[in-house]
């Protein structure tokens, strides 16, 4: 018995992206300075998995701004001057003992969704919302892996996704 699933591919009736960047893909990352201390290991998780996907160095440029707030208006920024495949949003909004958390985590992820649906440009989010520090930090490249390379292995395969759309005429 075949999975439905393979029929489907075998067919030519499933598109997915490749874990390859197209040859010239132009990445941008918006990397946030405060917390930096947790960004800084984002950065280096998504220009990682970049390199390794083979996303070429000179096409990817990186934007800091100073907090997550900032990071949804040059995302759409960049998404609207036509020069990058895709973006990588990367940050850490980390809870406190106020509401503020709720607030910025909330429309960080808003902004950023608003962004890449209004641009068409692929937006990957590796924006940490955590508890507390040490959740941060296990996202960050230690106990629960580097979710900035997440990010930035999702960029990618939208960006292979978005070349397989254009050649099936979607």
């Amino acid at each position: 018995m075949t999975d439905i699933h393979d029929d489907y591919a075998q067919a030519g009736r499933q598109l997915e992206g490749a874990l390859v960047a197209p040859q010239g893909a132009r990445f941008a990352i918006v990397a946030s300075r405060f917390n930096n201390f947790i960004v800084e290991r984002l950065i280096d998780g998504a220009l990682d998995a970049l390199t390794r996907h083979g996303a070429q160095r000179d096409l990817v440029t990186l934007v800091r701004v100073p907090g997550s707030w900032e990071v949804p208006l040059v995302c759409s920024r960049l998404a609207k001057s036509g020069k990058f495949d895709a973006i990588v949003a990367l940050s850490a909004v980390i809870r406190g003992g106020t509401p503020h958390f709720d607030y910025v985590a909330t429309e960080v992820a808003k902004g950023v969704a608003s962004a890449a649906l209004a641009s068409g440009v692929p937006i990957s989010f590796g924006v940490l919302t955590t508890d507390s520090i040490e959740q941060a930090i296990d996202r960050a490249g230690t106990k629960s892996g580097n979710k900035g390379s997440d990010a930035a292995v999702a960029a990618v395969e939208m960006v292979s996704l978005a070349s397989r759309l254009s050649e099936a005429g979607l």
